[in-house]
């Protein structure tokens, strides 16, 4: 896993061979997207094969789709599919990754 932000407790520690959800709307995650991005990309390394990860990414920096959608792309190609679910009440976004390989 890529920790750039060593002060910012990762999102997971543990591989999940299950579906799961990942928080990155902490105040962390609010002051840098570049925190939502790099533990995104850890939580879907984190999640095996043939389940998914719910991305719940921090109201402050928009849709997903404007920063994260390329980056996870860009990191795991086809291996996995991106799946905009909703805005949650609070404002801040859930977005599904299925992990295919």
């Amino acid at each position: 896993m890529s920790h750039p932000h060593e002060d910012v407790p990762p999102v997971t520690t543990e591989v999940h061979d299950n579906s799961w959800s990942a928080n990155l709307e902490t105040p962390a995650h609010a002051a840098d997207p570049d925190v939502v991005v790099e533990q995104a990309i850890d939580a879907v390394e984190m999640t095996t094969a043939g389940n998914h990860v719910n991305l719940v990414s921090h109201a402050d920096h928009g849709h997903p789709e404007t920063y994260l959608f390329d980056a996870l792309t860009e990191a795991f190609g086809d291996t996995i599919t991106t799946e905009y679910v909703q805005q949650c009440g609070c404002g801040g976004h859930v977005t599904r990754v299925h992990r295919e390989a």
